[in-house]
């Protein structure tokens, strides 16, 4: 395997990150800030670098390189692999009845089944219902297809997000990228690092993934209080104190970040849906905690691996980014740390993180997660 990396801040010239080398038929990703990529000629541009590449946009509220955290720019990551195959799958919800599940259903069925290791998403982050489309994309193999992958961001903006595949990024889009080969060794884990805190508390109304009333008291205001002077900068602010949830007959509780308020239902919006007797709790974390768990979900990714990644799909939070701040690039770097030479590092922080449990094999909705994904082939 092959790769090429470039950078691009606004007004400025591409630069390599690390060696330049001629790719043949590459996949060429592209992640970037939503306002570089709505320039009318970045598919051009970008065509121009990799003329026979199958190029993939997202997207993001920050591009994960091989080196560092980039803002406010584009980064590109090319892979040319020797022995295996991809092919390359999109869908658009704006065409649709914004059904997340027939989404996610009929789009990994266009994929042929027959040696299909793994899939990669880049989804959009605007429109869709995370926790739908991950049970629609996982449903034709009865949960037994490894999908990772995320919802595309527009860093606190949340105005719109933007995907592709060879045309100029749009609203709405999603992308699967099918990975085939034998050869294929893909390894996963994911992490988060937040404590629940406070009271736990019962769902006692939603509606997908609309959150309304908890023990029997508007949701909105009993959040408001708990944020104090805080939730004057909401729905910004709720990405610092995300919800921890257990519904009944799951195994294990995930983390959900809400994205939005609706002031009128005294109601707050989920990145992902929340059933009715769920019990929730809220969270915090520190720098400490995200770059710890960090570097747990690098370790426990190469755990059982046989042969040395060759590149390793990242997938952070917005909300983690926040946490970190001017800090951002330390969980970054534990990552790599840990990954060691020889491994190329992209991904992108999103508004939502696509993975299985440590363990399982059913892609769920994540947030303030760090997915890794290792392949080698």
């Amino acid at each position: 395997m092959k790769t090429v990396q470039l950078v691009k801040h606004a007004n400025e010239d591409w630069v390599y990150v690390g060696e330049n080398q001629k790719l043949q038929n590459p996949l060429v990703i592209v992640f970037g800030n939503r306002l570089l990529l709505e320039a009318t000629t970045i598919y051009e541009e970008i065509k121009v670098l990799f003329p026979d590449g199958h190029i993939v946009f997202g997207s993001a509220c920050a591009e994960i390189s091989s080196n560092t955290v980039n803002e406010n720019s584009i980064t590109i990551t090319a892979i040319e692999f020797e022995k295996s195959q991809f092919i390359i799958k999109t869908s658009n919800v704006l065409n649709t009845d914004l059904d997340s599940f027939k989404t996610g259903n009929d789009l990994i069925q266009q994929f042929p089944e027959e040696g299909l290791k793994y899939v990669f998403v880049v989804s959009e982050g605007s429109f869709i219902n995370g926790s739908q489309l991950t049970k629609g994309m996982s449903a034709p193999s009865n949960n037994n297809l490894l999908i990772t992958g995320g919802l595309c961001g527009d860093d606190t903006r949340f105005e719109k997000t933007l995907a592709s595949y060879n045309e100029n990024p749009k609203e709405g889009e999603l992308v699967a990228i099918g990975f085939y080969g034998d050869s294929l060794e893909i390894t996963f884990s994911i992490h988060g690092g937040w404590t629940p805190f406070g009271p736990e508390r019962t769902v006692t109304k939603s509606e997908g993934n609309v959150l309304y009333e908890l023990d029997g008291q508007p949701a909105l205001d009993l959040y408001k209080t708990y944020l104090g002077d805080k939730a004057k900068d909401l729905p910004g602010a709720a990405l610092l104190y995300p919800l921890n949830v257990k519904s009944t007959g799951d195994e294990q509780s995930i983390v959900r970040s809400i994205l939005n308020i609706n002031e009128d239902d005294n109601a707050v919006i989920l990145a992902g849906d929340i059933k009715e007797n769920s019990k929730v709790q809220l969270m915090m974390t520190n720098v400490d905690n995200i770059a710890n768990a960090s570097e747990r979900a690098a370790r426990q990714a190469l755990e059982f691996r046989k042969n040395k990644p060759d590149i390793a799909f990242l997938v952070s939070c917005i909300g983690r980014k926040l946490v970190l701040d001017q800090r951002v690039e330390e969980e970054i770097d534990e990552v790599i740390e840990i990954l060691g030479e020889g491994t190329t590092v992209t991904g992108f922080y999103s508004y939502g993180e696509i993975a299985p449990f440590h363990g399982e094999t059913a892609c769920q909705l994540h947030n303030q997660t760090m997915t890794i994904t290792l392949i080698s082939e």
